[in-house]
């Protein structure tokens, strides 16, 4: 059955320029590829999928994350791809990290999808609506906290 897992964030933390919700996601990103899981991570816009393109260089000194933004790189994308809207191209993945303020159709194209619900009521109440369509099309839902 296809999952989602909801990651409950208690604070809105910047670190090395990063959201809580970004850190979050690369670190989760890392963690699957390492799994040997293919990994695409959906970003809101092209500015914050350059921003974890660049965090996912610097990760830690002594690895390699091998990653490229979607459309660059390998015919069949790295095992961990950054997308912005209007520039998916279907290449088949076991997980999606969203970022994205709204469902998305292609989410039920991924096995697997992680998602956020922020700490601020604006950004709770898209979560909720996420929440809600992910339900209507079949998904388990889960919700976790990130481990600190």
């Amino acid at each position: 059955m296809k999952q989602v897992t909801f990651y409950l964030l208690d604070q809105h933390v910047i670190i090395n320029g990063l959201i809580t919700m970004e850190q979050l996601a690369c670190n989760l990103a890392v963690l699957h590829w390492r799994a040997g899981k293919r990994v695409l991570i959906a970003c809101e816009n092209y500015k914050q999928a350059i921003k974890l393109d660049n965090a996912l260089w610097t990760q830690t000194p002594a690895a390699f994350i091998p990653h490229n933004l979607v459309g660059e790189g390998p015919q069949d994308g790295a095992p961990v791809e950054i997308y912005w809207p209007h520039q998916h191209r279907h290449v088949p993945r076991d997980l999606m990290v969203n970022l994205l303020p709204a469902y998305i159709d292609f989410a039920l194209s991924f096995h697997e999808v992680i998602d956020f619900v922020p700490d601020e009521e604006y950004l709770k109440q898209l979560a909720r609506k996420r929440y809600k369509a992910y339900r209507s099309v079949g998904f388990q839902l889960i919700t976790a906290k990130p481990l600190s």
